[in-house]
């Protein structure tokens, strides 16, 4: 009878430490999934989504840099027409706002009460927010050939800087981005936006470094000197082209002595400013001047300064006349001292002071 109880006894006890075994095995496997499963999800979600924006350029870049090695691969561009890269200048230029076009009396009047005088924008390095959006029809009746560069100088040049400002800005939030791990959704969207604007592939950030970049300032004034005569040609007082740009597909004007069959117009833009804009696009997009991209790419990454005669070597393709071109380029900026503005910086509007108080 005794030995029964025993054995019922022993039974119970192992059934009981049995159950307990299973319980506290099952309850182990609970709390170690609910444990681990937020820690793997996080990695999958980094390393793993195709939604989330993942920064594996980043080492592969630095190597680049390191090396010294720029090299952009056309094919790392995509295949994209004018409509394309310049949506967004096409958009404005639909504008319904009219500008006014003011007289070269009144420029001058203007530039005087605000004391603008390019004397002090080259020992300042200082220039002032004026945007004149217009040229003034008489310019080509400045019979003093100087007062009508200076004149011209005057005109263009805070448009220019302010251009190379935003691509300045964007580069900074573009250096940003390429030391993060991953993005947050507004910065997704602004890539998205800069990979369409630079005709670059998704996720190429490479590339889209390369071009988004600024282009001297000496280089800019001289080019859309010689593209227009110091400001007098019709394209640029009648479609405000500063840079002789072609188009076959937006609203231009039509050369003169253009041959039969030559289909081609000098894109018209609505003011001045977006003619800049669109002729900094053109050179940081277009596969004609990746040799220009590819030196100043080599200048940034030996951290000298870009230098319009350098970058100017490389524009042979801009014009039909090739390397006479880029002589003509480089007398203009040597003669008039246009690199004294390189270094100018725009002074900060009215409206832009009201925003700090």
């Amino acid at each position: 009878m005794n030995t029964k109880l025993r054995r019922s006894h022993k039974r119970l006890k192992n059934k009981i430490l049995n159950t307990f075994t299973r319980f506290s095995l099952s309850a182990f496997v609970v709390v170690s999934f609910f444990f681990t499963a937020p820690i793997f999800i996080n990695f999958a979600d980094k390393n793993f989504s195709n939604k989330e924006f993942t920064n594996n350029s980043k080492s592969i870049l630095n190597k680049i840099i390191n090396k010294g090695e720029v090299f952009e691969d056309d094919d790392a561009g995509v295949q994209s027409d004018e409509m394309d890269l310049l949506y967004d200048i096409l958009d404005e230029n639909n504008s319904e706002i009219n500008l006014v076009r003011y007289t070269t009396s009144e420029i001058s009047a203007l530039f005087n009460e605000v004391k603008y005088d390019l004397a002090e924008v080259r020992d300042t390095k200082l220039v002032k927010p004026i945007d004149i959006g217009l040229l003034p029809n008489e310019i080509k009746n400045i019979g003093n050939t100087k007062k009508r560069k200076e004149m011209f100088i005057k005109i263009i040049l805070p448009l220019i800087v302010k251009e190379n400002n935003k691509i300045r800005i964007d580069r900074k939030r573009l250096f940003t981005i390429l030391g993060k791990n991953s993005n947050t959704d507004i910065e997704k969207k602004w890539l998205q936006k800069k990979y369409k604007q630079y005709g670059v592939k998704q996720n190429d950030l490479s590339t889209l470094k390369i071009r988004m970049d600024e282009i001297p300032v000496s280089l800019a004034i001289a080019q859309a000197a010689k593209e227009t005569g110091w400001g007098t040609s019709r394209f640029a007082v009648k479609g405000n082209a500063l840079f002789g740009q072609w188009t076959w597909s937006g609203e231009g004007l039509k050369p003169k002595n253009a041959e039969k069959g030559e289909e081609h117009k000098v894109m018209k833009f609505h003011s001045l400013q977006l003619s800049v804009r669109a002729y900094l696009r053109n050179l940081n997009t277009h596969s004609s001047y990746k040799n220009l991209r590819k030196a100043r790419t080599k200048l940034r990454n030996k951290n000298k300064a870009l230098d319009s005669i350098t970058l100017s070597n490389h524009l042979d393709k801009y014009a039909e006349t090739g390397t006479e071109y880029i002589e003509v380029l480089q007398k203009i900026i040597m003669q008039n001292n246009l690199k004294d503005f390189d270094e100018a910086r725009l002074l900060p509007s009215s409206k832009d002071l009201e925003s700090l108080i």
